[in-house]
C-alpha cells in the first residue's frame, strides 16, 4: 500500500499536494516550524496544521480523494479530529497553558469513534427526513455539491437545507449536550453562507439530545436561530427461521 494511503495522514503527500496547489510557502512553514513542547507526537501536531490549512483553502476533500482515502472513513474522521485537537492543545500551550505530559500520542477519546458513527447516522437520517425538522425543508443540491457535511472555510456544516421560501437553513447537530460553543460555530456558518451563497439572511438550527439552560438563554437573544431536541431509540426484533 502506498504511503499516502496508510491510516495516518502522509505528511510527505500533504506537503507535495499543498505545494502543487499554491501553498508552497505555507506547507514549508509547517515542515520547518520549531515545536516548543517536549512530546513525542510532533508529526501529529504538524498533521493538525496541515489539515487546518487544507480545510481553510477548500482543498481537504480533494486531498482525501487523491491521497488519503482512509480519511473518508469514520476512523479517518476520528484521526482528523485528533490531529486538530493536538493542534489546539499546542496553541493553548503557546498562549501560556500547560503542555501535555511526555509520553506516547494519546488515544482517541474513549467514545469518539462511536459518537462519530452515531452522529453520522443521525445526520444521514435527517438528510432524508428534513420535514421532521420543519415542513418544506429540502436538502441543498447544486451540481455535484450536496448539503451533507457541506465544506466551508474552517469547517463543515452538518446539513445545509433550503426552506419553502428559498432561504438557506444551516443545521448543526450535537450528539451530546448542546454546549454554548455550538452557537458560535453555527453563527459563523450562517455568516459564511450569507457572504458566499447570498439570499440572506439565512436561518439556523442547533439540534441536540439535551439543550442547556445557558444555551437556551443565549439563543433567545439571537434572531434566526432555533433549538430542537432529538430522541434516539432502537429495537431488537426476532427473525423467524426459514
Amino acid at each position: 500500500m502506498a504511503e499516502e494511503q496508510t491510516q495516518a495522514l502522509s505528511l510527505r503527500a500533504a506537503y507535495a499536494f499543498g505545494a502543487a496547489n499554491g501553498l508552497r510557502r505555507e506547507v514549508e512553514e509547517i515542515r520547518q516550524m520549531a515545536i516548543e513542547w517536549d512530546v513525542s507526537y510532533t508529526s501529529s501536531l504538524r498533521r493538525g496544521y496541515v489539515v487546518a490549512l487544507l480545510e481553510k483553502h477548500d482543498l481537504y476533500e480533494r486531498f482525501k480523494q487523491e491521497h488519503w482515502s482512509f480519511g473518508n472513513t469514520p476512523r479517518g474522521e476520528t484521526r482528523r479530529r485528533r490531529y486538530l485537537r493536538i493542534k489546539a492543545q499546542y496553541e493553548e500551550f503557546l498562549a501560556g497553558g500547560q503542555p501535555p505530559g511526555p509520553g506516547p500520542e494519546p488515544d482517541p477519546e474513549p467514545d469518539e469513534s462511536l459518537e462519530f458513527a452515531l452522529e453520522a447516522h443521525l445526520r444521514d437520517f435527517l438528510a432524508r427526513n428534513l420535514d421532521r425538522i420543519e415542513p418544506g425543508l429540502r436538502l441543498y443540491e447544486s451540481g455535484e455539491r450536496r448539503g451533507i457535511e457541506f465544506p466551508v472555510e474552517g469547517g463543515r456544516i452538518d446539513l445545509l437545507a433550503i426552506d419553502q421560501a428559498g432561504k438557506y437553513v444551516v443545521i448543526e447537530l450535537k450528539l451530546s449536550r448542546g454546549r454554548n460553543k455550538a452557537l458560535g460555530q453555527l453563527l459563523y456558518y450562517m455568516g459564511w453562507i450569507d457572504q458566499h451563497l447570498g439570499q440572506g439572511p439565512c436561518r439556523g438550527y442547533i439540534i441536540a439530545s439535551e439543550i442547556t439552560d445557558e444555551l437556551a438563554i443565549a439563543v433567545s437573544r439571537v434572531p434566526g436561530v432555533s433549538l430542537a431536541k432529538y430522541r434516539m431509540s432502537f429495537a431488537i426484533e426476532p427473525v423467524a427461521r426459514a
